[in-house]
């Protein structure tokens, strides 16, 4: 596999890496390319829905706030604190959002970097297992199918410290894998809490206004 020469990467972490794909096996190789493959499509299946996702909760979220302010006073206050609590939410859902779809959108370096991942690990064979679980996957079960997978293995300080040096593998490996499902759950919930906050909010106008 070839990593190609990026904008994004200085030339010294483009060497780095390139030499630590040249160790790549084979057959891990081909396991990376089919996890790519997969998880690439799924990314781009998923783009409208999480934008959808995101965008839902918004328009609850700023009529919180304005109600807030227009309340004014304690009531006004806590209306304020929670509109900004549910705004960074929904903005933590949309950067993690738009760092796996930068991470997904060539899938050549992300599966170059996924045979470095399976390569740092002390149980090679069984990492590359854990991963090629994921080839019967789709949509949003490949994530869950990943954090499944990976939360079945003990991972070294050395593989997670590892990891982290990878831009793009390291979004679809734990610690962050895990982290992208609660963000997700976190927004997902987030709609029903938004629009009830949002009532409330309303409610709490139209009595101080009488």
């Amino acid at each position: 596999m070839k990593f190609r020469q990026g904008r994004s990467l200085g030339s010294q972490a483009n060497a780095s890496i390139g030499n630590l794909a040249s160790r790549v096996d084979d057959q891990t190789g081909d396991v990376a390319r089919r996890a790519a493959g997969v998880i690439t499509v799924a990314v781009r299946v998923l783009r409208i829905p999480t934008a959808l996702l995101a965008w839902a909760s918004v328009p609850f979220i700023l009529m919180t706030l304005a109600l807030g302010l227009l309340t004014g006073g304690g009531v006004g206050t806590f209306f304020i604190l929670s509109g900004l609590a549910m705004a960074v939410v929904n903005g933590a859902f949309w950067i993690r959002r738009h760092s796996i779809l930068r991470a997904a959108d060539d899938p050549d370096r992300l599966a170059t970097e996924l045979g470095i991942m399976i390569s740092l690990s002390d149980r090679i064979d069984e990492t590359r297992g854990a991963l090629s679980q994921i080839a019967g996957g789709d949509g949003w079960r490949v994530f869950d199918r990943l954090r499944g997978v990976w939360g079945g293995m003990t991972m070294t300080g050395r593989w997670i410290d590892g990891i982290g040096d990878l831009p793009r593998a390291k979004y679809f490996a734990p610690p962050k894998i895990g982290t992208t499902v609660t963000i997700a759950v976190a927004a997902l919930w987030l709609i029903p809490i938004s629009v009830v906050v949002a009532l409330f909010a309303l409610i709490g106008t139209i009595a101080g206004s009488l």
